[in-house]
């Protein structure tokens, strides 16, 4: 392993740790790695040394390349400074991806507390923005943010259709940031159709970090089930980014967005409601139901018999799931895909 301390900026003490693993020879089928920046929290005051290595240990056991941001607090607090340092430590780590072995396009943040709010910002309002963002116990709202940095951003109300996929973790006895500010986020990024995964755990401190005896102090009461945010958190990434395979990463289990296709042309990946506001898909819907063996009308047949759905789920449904329930095959669902994509989304 490769470490090294950068200095982005010496007048205001902002850090880059790199901790780098090698690709090829005894991890031949590796020819590079997805990335992790850890963002450390300290209420904009200072940089947690609980929130840092430990946590960029636990994504180097993992196959990532880590890095550690110590960015501008104190006197040095007022925004946008803090996201300037991000931007300069993101754009140096892309700039540097072939010699650090990095795939440029699976770099996540992870950021805890007041850097979780630094993390969040760079999900919606930075230059270099990641392509995945963990938020633990993050400052996310207006009134949380104020209260730790006065020139800090709302970062609910800058989300996005540009906002990164993000994992989201909380406590609902967190008295310092409430997981209000979770919930508040979650619901910007439904709004914006962005893909997430959130965990509120029923009982935890703030700064509760790993959750496990490494970091926790004596006398927290804390749920044994808040540790499990490290572990989902990997595996929401590997859905995210792919996974290491023979040769290369595997495909991601899931896109971007969620729930509504937002390329330019449709797909099996729009939803119904989606495709019949265009006059071309329309007309393909309308055909394809008419044809369909199990499907008449807002009902569908398949393997597990007849289920009636309402004119306005039916308009929720992705045409890719309205296809598997009626029982067609994936080259069937394939065929169908290729037609949609000839047929403009708007």
């Amino acid at each position: 392993m490769i470490t090294e301390k950068i200095i982005l900026n010496e007048e205001r003490n902002v850090t880059l740790t790199t901790y780098l693993q090698p690709v090829g020879e005894e991890f031949a089928h590796i020819k590079a790695r997805p990335a992790i920046i850890v963002i450390p929290g300290g209420g904009y005051d200072f940089c947690s040394d609980r929130e840092a290595e430990p946590i960029a240990l636990a994504y180097l056991r993992e196959g990532y390349q880590a890095f550690v941001l110590r960015y501008s607090v104190q006197q040095n607090k007022i925004w946008p400074t803090p996201l300037n340092d991000y931007d300069e430590a993101m754009a140096l780590i892309r700039s540097r991806a072939e010699e650090w072995h990095i795939i440029p396009d699976k770099i996540a943040v992870i950021g805890f507390s007041a850097g979780g709010h630094l993390a969040a910002s760079a999900a919606t309002m930075s230059v270099n923005r990641p392509n995945a963002a963990i938020l633990i116990y993050a400052v996310l709202d207006e009134a949380s943010a104020k209260e730790w940095n006065e020139t800090a951003p709302d970062t609910v109300s800058a989300v996005d259709e540009k906002t990164c996929p993000c994992f989201v973790a909380a406590s609902r006895t967190d008295t310092m940031v409430p997981a209000a500010n979770a919930i508040a986020f979650c619901d910007a990024l439904y709004r914006n159709d962005i893909s997430f995964e959130s965990h509120i755990y029923s009982y935890a401190p703030h700064g509760f970090s790993l959750a496990d005896n490494t970091v926790r102090q004596s006398g927290w009461k804390i749920t044994e089930r808040a540790k499990d945010w490290v572990r989902d958190s990997i595996g929401w990434l590997k859905e995210v980014f792919g996974d290491f395979g023979d040769s290369g990463m595997t495909e991601p289990m899931y896109g971007h967005y969620a729930l509504l296709e937002h390329g330019d042309t449709l797909s099996v990946d729009a939803s119904i409601g989606q495709i019949v506001s265009t006059e071309g898909g329309k007309a393909f819907f309308e055909t394809m139901m008419a044809q369909a063996a199990g499907a008449a009308g807002a009902g569908v047949t398949g393997g597990g018999g007849d289920i009636d759905l309402k004119q306005s789920v039916l308009e929720r449904f992705k045409m890719r799931d309205l296809l598997g329930f009626a029982g067609m095959s994936a080259e069937t669902i394939a065929e169908i895909d290729a037609q949609l994509r000839n047929i403009p989304r708007k």
